[in-house]
């Protein structure tokens, strides 16, 4: 039943050859990972009102105008930052890749730390903005915000666990939909005004100046309106998600991202400066823009629709970003082993869902406000900016490579103007939240150092050498039909053969291929290190290890058909500490209770003591 559930939500399994089919092209790409950075636009202009306004009043849309200019310039400057960044690091990782490689582990686990927070406060806060935009044209819903932004996470998880591929088609008209809904906007006000004299009263009264202009209101205002450039990173990040060749795919994406960002913020930050829209709770600046261009007719509601989709859709970057860095991390060691996996629809599954939870957690402890989240969403995207262009800078000098110095200063200037923007969110935003975030990544980089530390000490322990034999004195005069499931070739694989041996002189291992180049080294340390036992190895086109095994087990030169029992030999790890569990996949207890309802095969455990 629950099968035949998860199969309806998330479709069949697909096989890992078809990897290569999951991958995007420019044109189902660039609504993927740049979804982030262009719906950015339609709440980063409200933050920067949000401060100018109450000190400005009038005179703050002038110098809105201005902040969003700035802003722009930064963004141009990181995209030619990050096209350095595809050419260096082709399999994607980003920013943590580059800082770890340039600047050291530290550094790096910082930046995958902050790319952490980043890509989960993106799904929350995109999700609560496409809340907003709802409740904005059905008011009555204001009171349920919170589970509409949980309905469309539901979902949203949903689609993206039934794949890359075919999440991209389910989320990417939307968003192009957006896209072309913001440009009609666009040239309509601006016809409307300069051709026809349109100027509408504001629907809201606007506050009475009562300052004027400072550097540091300027700056405030600056720091705000950076949220619309996060997921400017994500392209980067995502590499290996874009069709061959890849690394032109992903500059192709990046490009036009660049150009989507300067025509629809640019554009709605100009439009602002005609129609003088006002913060208020229940309708978002871009609400009022679209009511005062079109009034409230179909269009109106078009543009709604398209806005909370594309907020919605935007946390689709992080999807497609944070299981791939995620899977990095764990093949280095720093995060759980588990994330390195892909699932049944050659996702990274278990970074989805982890994302999906924590992303949950946040919408319903600050309530579905959007306003509460984004104070603690742009430190932890200038500082992964940061840390990758200061690790490309010192690469090109350490390097020295052909163009090296044009190149450094391109970087050179990105980790300036990005350091100074990541203290002046740090300083404005402190006590507006900020400060959370501060502790937060120390937090993180402290558990991934453990983590990495726990694995060392695993394989310290497990590690075999050529001169530690299996004892080959125990075998016994039985031909009962031993199998020893292996994954890799330890000292717990060793225990295990001796207890086979002890029991049959009919021993062979048994290892279940997911992974091409994992299999081949497992073959060549096998036949160097010769465990005087046979091989067999099974490719598994599904990931799946219990369905090879039992083909194998019912196969015909195996007895169990005439009802002979076929005994398998499955090692596992005994954990000192509680919390250690959670960083193995425990795939010996789901072996276990499938192999157990055959009446045929006997399932004997052999534990391994980990000390710590």
């Amino acid at each position: 039943m629950l099968s035949k559930l998860r199969e309806l939500l998330i479709g069949k399994t697909l096989k890992t050859e078809e990897l290569a089919g999951e991958k995007l092209n420019v044109f189902w790409g660039l609504p993927i990972l740049a979804s982030d950075a262009v719906s950015s636009v339609a709440y980063a202009g409200e933050e920067i009102l949000y401060v100018l306004i109450g000190v400005l009043g009038l005179m703050s849309y002038k110098y809105m105008f201005y902040a969003a200019l700035c802003i722009v310039i930064l963004l141009f400057i990181l995209v030619f930052s990050y096209r350095q960044t595809i050419d260096s690091y082709p399999n994607g990782g980003g920013s943590y890749i580059v800082a770890k490689d340039n600047l050291g582990t530290i550094p790096g686990l910082t930046a995958g730390a902050s790319l952490t927070i980043d890509y989960i406060l993106t799904v929350a806060v995109s999700i609560c903005a496409g809340t907003a935009a709802i409740t904005s044209a059905m008011p009555s819903l204001l009171q349920h915000k919170v589970a509409v932004a949980i309905t469309m996470l539901v979902i949203l998880t949903i689609g993206n666990l039934r794949g890359t591929k075919e999440s991209s088609k389910l989320f990417g008209v939307p968003t192009y939909l957006f896209i072309f809904s913001c440009g009609v906007l666009i040239v309509t006000g601006i016809v409307r005004h300069f051709i026809f004299g349109y100027s509408p009263a504001p629907l809201y009264p606007i506050p009475k100046a009562i300052g004027d202009i400072t550097l540091f209101l300027f700056l405030r205002a600056f720091a705000s309106g950076c949220t619309a450039l996060s997921g400017v990173e994500a392209v980067s990040n995502g590499i290996p998600n874009f069709k061959e060749p890849s690394q032109k795919t992903a500059k192709s994406v990046l490009g036009l991202l660049a150009c989507l960002v300067l025509f629809i913020f640019g554009g709605l930050s100009f439009l602002a400066t005609i129609y003088h829209p006002v913060p208020v709770t229940n309708v978002t600046v871009f609400a009022q823009i679209a009511q005062q261009v079109f009034g409230k007719n179909i269009m109106y509601y078009i543009m709604q629709i398209t806005t909370a989709v594309i907020l919605v859709m935007a946390a689709n970057t992080a999807y497609a970003g944070l299981p791939l860095l995620l899977s990095l991390m764990a093949q280095d060691g720093f995060a759980p082993r588990q994330f390195s996996q892909r699932g049944k629809r050659l996702s990274f599954s278990n970074g989805i869902i982890v994302l999906a939870v924590a992303a949950g957690v946040l919408i319903i402890l600050f309530k579905g406000d959007t306003h509460l989240l984004l104070p603690l969403y742009a430190v932890g995207v200038f500082l992964s900016f940061t840390l990758s262009q200061f690790g490309m800078f010192l690469k090109w000098h350490r390097s020295k490579a052909l163009g090296w110095k044009h190149k450094s200063f391109i970087n050179g200037l990105g980790a300036t103007v990005t350091l100074i923007t990541v203290t002046l969110i740090g300083i404005t935003k402190f006590l507006h939240g900020a400060w959370i975030v501060f502790i937060v990544i120390p937090l993180l980089v402290y558990f991934m150092l453990k983590i990495k530390n726990h694995y060392n000490k695993v394989v310290e322990q497990i590690k075999l050498s050529n001169n530690q034999r299996p004892n080959i004195g125990m075998k016994t005069n039985n031909d009962q039909h031993v199998i020893i499931l292996l994954g890799t070739l330890n000292k717990s694989f060793l225990k295990s053969l001796n207890c086979a041996n002890s029991l049959s002189q009919n021993v062979v291992a048994f290892h279940v291929s997911t992974d091409t180049e994992t299999t081949e080294k497992l073959k060549k340390k096998w036949k160097e290190y010769n465990a005087g036992i046979p091989l067999i190895i099974e490719h598994s086109a599904y990931r799946d290890v219990v369905g090879p095994l039992m083909n194998f087990i019912e196969s015909e030169d195996r007895a169990s058909k005439h009802g002979e029992t076929v005994t398998v030999v499955l090692s596992q790890f005994v954990i000192t500490k509680w919390w250690h569990n959670l960083l193995h996949n425990q795939t010996g207890y789901f072996i276990k209770s499938m192999l157990y309802k055959n009446r045929n095969v006997a399932v004997l455990t052999i534990p391994y003591i980990i000390k710590e």
